[in-house]
């Protein structure tokens, strides 16, 4: 995340609230600089974000981001260079910082060597501008300690606008504005023992923020009881959608990318082989038309509205970013670079919600899990640790804390012959990460009822 200001409400002249559409078609003007045949494009990152931490149920720290950032590029003869420059919100003083910038990137590009893998977008257009409802920041503050009284309540509260924008001198024009926000905390027994939760969308509700604490904290007074030791071996166990972000992000590393299925590194060739299959009810879409990511890429590539990956438990289509796509001679799908989804939609099943505990009966109910990686790539083998509240369940009912946990199992078998459910209502989990920016990513998913989970240790 850019170090936050210091300034606790923005300026006239901050540059975010500066960021309409009217704006970047002024600095787009610049594209028309451009003579001989060069491609030249402008992408625009920008967002007015409110950051908030809280410990013990009060303000901890409280920031707010305002930044905007261009990408301008020049491609010609096989060759691209591009350059980012911070902007001000002052269309003639951005205007004119990038038209030098243009100017630089010109000379500099024929000492590049020619890219044989560079491929450039063709014209596409797309608009999307979503509003929130966001309470300003000191109500926020208000509910939360409201919501928290009494509890060790320790979270992290994000949001505000985010702005991606793309067009070039081909006649490709994209917008893309959103407005989010996300709160995740922890409720905390002991120093080691806690219940984490979150908050996530567009539209904020007091009740249903406070609902999601009530419930956290109604699970608080199983972790005074002592855990529950359970020796290596396989169990039945429940994944809440939050521990399912987990096990499907670790797959969506490698697993549905063309240039990892063509050099035959992904978690998923045996699954692309035909070797294995997941179970009938696998239904694995990369979703952007009702996720939070751009319908384009940052190099300007138009993404389809969905593209399917898994199909009734069979493998479909691939993400294939530019490069890759000019590489195997095959069309590019709107794939970022790494060829991860960021709008990943696994599909629901049929098991409601308020009978997964009667559903799982005996076993492990995971609340989420972490430090997750591959023990065997090729195997589509996992490992890793449970986290927070994941609970021992005896006859339907939550029964004592599970110790800390590692496991090692193949997504293949836990959602193959393994998978016994998935419920009925999948959750959208954004992505919190606010590293240099806040992401525009999420992944769709409903919780899973698995036998034969696989703990080592």
């Amino acid at each position: 995340m850019t170090t936050p200001t210091a300034t606790p409400t923005p300026g006239p002249d901050a540059a975010p609230a500066c960021v309409t559409p009217a704006y970047f078609e002024a600095l787009c003007t610049l594209l028309a600089d451009e003579a001989g045949g060069a491609h030249c494009s402008l992408l625009l990152k920008a967002e007015a974000s409110d950051f908030v931490r809280f410990n013990r149920g009060a303000v901890r720290q409280a920031t707010q981001v305002q930044q905007a950032y261009a990408t301008l590029a020049v491609a010609a003869d096989g060759r691209r260079i591009a350059s980012t420059l911070s902007l001000s919100g002052r269309p003639d003083e951005d205007l004119a910082r990038l038209r030098a910038e243009a100017a630089v990137l010109r000379t500099q590009l024929p000492e590049l060597p020619a890219d044989p893998y560079l491929l450039l977008p063709p014209p596409a257009t797309s608009h999307r501008h979503e509003t929130g409802q966001r309470p300003p920041v000191e109500a926020l503050v208000a509910q939360v300690a409201r919501a928290a009284a009494g509890l060790d309540f320790v979270g992290f509260y994000a949001g505000g606008p985010v702005v991606r924008a793309y067009a070039d001198n081909a006649g490709a024009r994209h917008w893309h504005h959103v407005d989010t926000f996300h709160v995740d905390w922890c409720l905390y027994h002991a120093a080691d023992k806690a219940v984490k939760s979150a908050y996530a969308g567009a539209t904020w509700s007091d009740e249903a923020f406070a609902e999601r604490v009530a419930e956290a904290a109604r699970r608080l007074p199983l972790l005074a009881r002592p855990p529950r030791v359970l020796p290596a071996g396989a169990y039945r166990a429940y994944f809440t959608p939050t521990a399912m972000v987990e096990l499907l992000g670790t797959l969506g590393w490698s697993g549905f990318g063309l240039k990892a299925r063509r050099t035959g590194t992904s978690s998923l060739m045996r699954l692309a082989h035909q070797d294995a299959a997941l179970h009938p009810a696998l239904q694995l879409h990369e979703d952007t038309a009702h996720g939070l990511a751009p319908a384009f890429t940052e190099d300007g590539f138009a993404k389809p509205a969905r593209v399917p990956l898994v199909l009734d438990g069979r493998a479909a289509d691939t993400l294939n970013s530019p490069r890759t796509a000019r590489e195997y001679g095959v069309a590019a799908n709107g794939a970022n670079p790494e060829e991860r989804p960021l709008s990943l939609d696994l599909a629901g099943g049929t098991l409601p919600e308020e009978e997964v505990l009667a559903a799982l009966d005996t076993g492990l109910y995971v609340s989420d899990l972490w430090y997750l990686n591959y023990s065997d790539r090729l195997a589509s083998r996992m490992t890793g640790m449970t986290r927070f509240a994941c609970f021992w369940v005896e006859r339907g009912r939550l029964v004592e804390p599970l110790q800390v946990m590692r496991f090692d199992d193949a997504f293949l078998r836990m959602f193959g012959d393994g998978l016994l459910a998935l419920t009925d209502r999948p959750e959208r989990i954004p992505d919190n990460s606010s590293y240099l920016e806040r992401q525009l990513a999420g992944t769709t998913t409903p919780g899973a009822l698995v036998e034969g989970w696989r703990l080592t240790l």
